[in-house]
């Protein structure tokens, strides 16, 4: 809907979200405790993905295994944090964001495997740990690659329309509850005779 049919809309949930990342996007909040140097709304992007965007916050541990940094000395392995307005998720929606990022950053700084990352939920105000295994690169290599296609084709895909509906800001745009089956003229129609039923008064 945003990037096909460039729609957008703002709702409570939205702006409580964009509040939320006020702090992880200032840029000049860069900090440096003990062995890990933290930095926000860091710039990413990846080739073989075809994807750019931001990261909320990356931690730059100090690890053998790691990069060269600018005026630092050692060596430091980035660790993506990604914040969430809500609760965590049953699926894995968050997780595969969350390596996506990985994946850039492995590819822009040239560094080994980043295997441990994290998502930082506003409604716990806790970390969950989220392993990069081969499977979620899998997963995120394939979504992108349909993604592309879709994108490529100019082609918005169906609804499915599940409880998250209900508290999402393009709701009113994408129309989940209309239905997709049948024919254009029976639902016009039907729309328009709905209030032309007669009353019964008692």
């Amino acid at each position: 809907m945003i990037y096909i049919e460039d729609q957008w809309a703002e709702n409570m949930l939205t702006v409580s979200g964009d509040l939320m990342h006020t702090r992880a996007h200032d840029q000049s909040l860069k900090e440096k405790r003990g062995d890990t140097i933290i930095t926000r709304d860091m710039p990413v992007f990846s080739r073989s993905l075809r994807v750019r965007g931001k990261c909320d916050v990356v931690e730059f541990h100090h690890d053998d295994r790691g990069v060269s940094i600018f005026g630092r000395e050692g060596l430091w392995l980035p660790v993506p944090v990604e914040y969430k307005r809500g609760n965590p998720k049953l699926h894995d929606a968050d997780r595969l964001q969350l390596c996506a990022q990985a994946v850039c950053l492995e590819e822009m700084l040239l560094c080994p495997e980043i295997q441990t990352a994290y998502l930082y939920y506003g409604e716990t105000k806790r970390r969950e740990t989220v392993q990069i295994d081969t499977m979620l690169r899998s997963t995120v290599r394939t979504m992108f690659n349909e993604m592309h296609n879709i994108f490529d084709r100019r082609y918005t895909p169906r609804v499915k329309k599940t409880k998250a509906c209900a508290n999402c800001s393009l709701k009113d745009v994408c129309l989940p509850k209309l239905p997709h089956e049948g024919k254009v003229t029976v639902y016009i129609h039907k729309a328009l005779t709905e209030d032309e039923q007669p009353c019964v008064s008692s």
